[in-house]
């Protein structure tokens, strides 16, 4: 009878100590565990980790666990987990993403608070990037824009004084450049998101756009344009089709005629700088950065932007909602880093990645005035966001499509166009965008 009590009074004391582990009853608030989900290499999960674990010291009761999947994963992951109960509370997402996980409710809406730390920190054309269905569904944070990338050395030595700010200095500078099998202006083939950006940045110099609202404007006399600037530097020789494949992990053919000097210019974003150092070596230094040029019609350079963003999942719980909204603002806030910068800022920096966030622009200007940044940092602010709406990626690549056929000489600039126009307009009807 004794050992029975004793072993009744054992397991009694366990089960207490196990209720009050698990935050039950009045001993204190019940643990809220979320979850990140990004497809960050390691160096950067781990920095993700750390500042996790320091807000967690700030907050009692909330955990942070951080699930990294390969990019090709991502966004699949998201949709099968989110509405599951142990689903990503969190996710990394591509701009381009977000109004179809916006109508599908895996991009929950953003409270008054986090909004509001949205609108005082960020670029206006960033916020409004991230505004789906009346109001903002996440924080910005990588942020990739466009601007000519020239050879110096060539440039020099073909009698170009100066990088070109015009459309018509740009082909008179491209017929310079293009000698002995080299051409003067570079353009991508085989890549949706780098055939296209590039060729919208010359179309929003020119004061044309790729969508008024939902409203394709491909057959605009300012749009067309461009395709007929893309076609006469093809039959000028200027740019050589042979010369543009290239893919989104190791841009190809592409990378390696600018690295070795069979390509004068290109229009290209500032993320692949780490690439051209690694491939370019000493050679790097040749390298200069100046604005989109501009087009007869347009107003200045403006080149296309796409983002980054962190949303937090709509069929969440709400407790998670709400731990995760402020892990983020944390996460993206001034006292999470260093010198005033987010933690995101820091790890994003760390990477050669452009933030977006003012304060972390400003705390990180030493890296970022570096000549190759300080021209897309300078240009942040006149940069068009490309167009997230639903059925956005086919429309990228219906676009695409007909570029590359204006390159390849399939179709003239003004068929290309024309029949752009009505392909992009079918996909967002049929979209619903």
């Amino acid at each position: 009878m004794k050992t029975s009590t004793m072993r009744v009074a054992a397991m009694s004391a366990a089960v207490a100590v196990v209720a009050a582990g698990c935050g039950g009853g009045a001993e204190g608030p019940k643990a809220t565990k979320i979850s990140f989900l990004t497809h960050w290499g390691p160096d950067q999960v781990k920095a993700l980790e750390a500042t996790a674990q320091a807000f967690e010291k700030q907050n009692p009761g909330i955990t942070v666990d951080i699930r990294a999947v390969p990019f090709g994963n991502l966004l699949s992951t998201l949709r099968t987990q989110g509405a599951s109960p142990n689903g990503p509370t969190i996710a990394s997402i591509y701009d381009l993403w977000l109004p179809e996980l916006v109508r599908d409710g895996l991009a929950g809406d953003m409270p008054a608070d986090a909004a509001a730390d949205l609108a005082a920190n960020w670029p206006k054309n960033l916020v409004e990037g991230v505004t789906k269905q009346g109001g903002p569904r996440g924080y910005p944070n990588e942020v990739d824009l466009y601007a000519l990338n020239y050879n110096k050395k060539l440039l020099k030595e073909a009698g170009v004084a100066a990088p070109p700010k015009t459309w018509a200095e740009l082909e008179e500078a491209a017929a310079k450049l293009s000698k002995d099998g080299r051409q003067g202006f570079g353009v991508i083939t085989s890549w949706p998101a780098g055939v296209v950006h590039p060729w919208l940045s010359l179309v929003n110099s020119n004061g044309g756009r790729l969508l008024d609202g939902a409203v394709p404007k491909l057959d605009d006399p300012k749009t067309v344009a461009a395709a007929q600037l893309y076609a006469r530097l093809v039959k000028s020789g200027a740019t050589q089709a042979k010369m543009s494949n290239a893919n989104a992990n190791t841009t190809g053919p592409y990378l390696d005629n600018f690295v070795n000097g069979r390509t004068g210019m290109i229009i290209m974003a500032n993320w692949w700088q780490g690439a051209l150092k690694e491939a370019m070596g000493e050679r790097y230094q040749d390298v200069g950065v100046a604005p989109v040029p501009v087009g007869p019609d347009g107003g200045g350079s403006a080149s296309v932007s796409y983002s980054w963003l962190t949303i937090v999942n709509g069929k969440a719980d709400q407790a998670k909602q709400q731990a995760a909204w402020k892990f983020l603002t944390y996460l993206n806030g001034k006292d999470s880093g260093k010198n005033g910068s987010s933690a995101m800022g820091d790890i994003l920096t760390s990477m050669g990645i452009l933030p977006s966030r003012a304060g972390d622009l400003k705390a990180h200007q030493a890296e970022l005035s570096d000549p190759f940044l300080s021209v897309y940092v300078a240009e942040l602010a006149n940069a068009v966001p490309f167009p997230a709406v639903l059925g956005g990626e086919a429309m990228s690549q219906a676009v695409q499509k007909h570029v590359e056929n204006v390159v390849f000489g399939k179709e003239t600039p003004e068929a290309a166009m024309g029949a752009a126009q009505r392909e992009v307009a079918d996909i967002l009807t049929k979209a619903g965008a």
